[in-house]
């Protein structure tokens, strides 16, 4: 049962009863999760929302990130990460040079490649095909989590075949799960100031439901603290749930600050205050009943932060992504790598019981 002697806030009390009766709460309350001050009561409603579904666990992973390439048709006003072809600092990583960073890798005791990278017109889907099987033939048990929904929608437009046959081509070479970049924030006008050339919001959520249809389980992302409302916010996370009701594809929640150093959006409300990502991340607990994990990225939000999550509605803080290149070009301060100590000693000063996995969430390993 929810404390409610931990809610000031009378509104929240209806929330409650609907969390407390496993009942979705619906878009015209979720305005109340995003404008209340009672940050104690909002984390109570989602610390229980937490614990009836993954009790005590925080998952975390140990994995490398493989940004394979950063030449990119799209240059995204939001992205720093991206290059054109010609510019002196644009790469492409050959397969050998793939191979060498995953064998390194799978000699320390990584259990998953994380791969997303640029919209690259050179690079076919053999090229993905073998990057997949040189990663598996190194070690068959590393799970694969790999290409973004704009990444394979790309794919198959380059290659002029449809997307699930890229997806079906792909699953054969050992990819396991995608990620959820992309996903931005579906509101198209927001959407077309911040990354106006990649596929729509409603684009994006047809690449997942065929991901899903074809047995691919998927992350979903939100990028927030740009030029975004609260309104946009609500309707992203509201049409997340809606697909997954219908495929029950969605493994994992994942919002991400936007981070906007060496980009060409300058975010509309300034810096980004704590308070408010604790209250989007324990709304979106509350909201997405129906999604098992929400992760807090501690590379993008920072240590400290991600640790205080786990106490409102997070149970995933995320991964070791060594060599991480995205977030960080925008000017993330944290370091491009994670320890698995390091990792521990953030679940359990929350007082989580840490559980190692990968993008499945199959459990322990290592």
């Amino acid at each position: 049962m929810i404390d409610r002697s931990l809610i000031a806030d009378p509104a929240l009390n209806f929330i409650a009863d609907l969390v407390e009766a496993g009942e979705p709460v619906g878009r015209d309350s979720a305005g109340k999760l995003f404008s209340t001050m009672d940050i104690i009561g909002l984390g109570a409603i989602a610390n229980h929302a937490r614990e009836s579904i993954n009790g005590n666990r925080a998952f975390y992973g140990v994995n490398i990130n493989l940004n394979y390439t950063n030449i990119c048709t799209l240059r995204c006003p939001l992205c720093a990460f991206s290059r054109d072809a010609c510019d002196s600092d644009a790469y492409t990583y050959t397969l050998d040079e793939i191979e060498r960073r995953v064998r390194e890798a799978s000699g320390s005791g990584i259990d998953e490649v994380h791969i997303v990278g640029g919209l690259n017109p050179d690079l076919k889907l053999e090229y993905f095909e073998e990057m997949i099987g040189r990663i598996k033939g190194v070690d068959p048990d590393i799970f694969v989590v790999a290409f973004t929904a704009a990444e394979y929608d790309f794919f198959s437009k380059v290659n002029g075949i449809p997307i699930e046959e890229v997806f079906s081509r792909l699953i054969d070479a050992g990819v396991g799960a995608l990620p959820g970049g992309g996903a931005e924030i579906f509101a198209p006008d927001k959407r077309r100031l911040i990354a106006p050339d990649k596929i729509s919001g409603d684009r994006w959520l047809e690449v997942m439901r065929t991901a899903h249809s074809l047995g691919l389980k998927t992350n979903a992302t939100l990028l927030y603290n740009h030029v975004e409302e609260t309104e946009d916010i609500i309707d992203h996370i509201i049409r997340l749930r809606s697909l997954q009701d219908e495929t029950g594809g969605f493994k994992s929640f994942v919002p991400l600050p936007f981070h906007e150093e060496n980009t060409r959006v300058k975010p509309a409300r300034g810096p980004r205050a704590g308070f408010d990502d604790i209250r989007l991340f324990a709304s979106a607990r509350i909201l997405l009943n129906n999604i098992p994990h929400i992760k807090a990225l501690w590379m993008y939000l920072g240590e400290k932060m991600a640790e205080v999550l786990l106490r409102f509605g997070v149970d995933d803080i995320g991964a070791t992504y060594a060599n991480e290149k995205v977030v960080h070009s925008a000017g993330a301060s944290t370091p491009d790598y994670g320890t698995e100590e390091f990792l521990l000693r953030l679940i359990k000063n929350a007082g989580r019981d840490p559980v190692r996995t990968a993008a499945d969430y199959g459990g322990k390993r290592g």
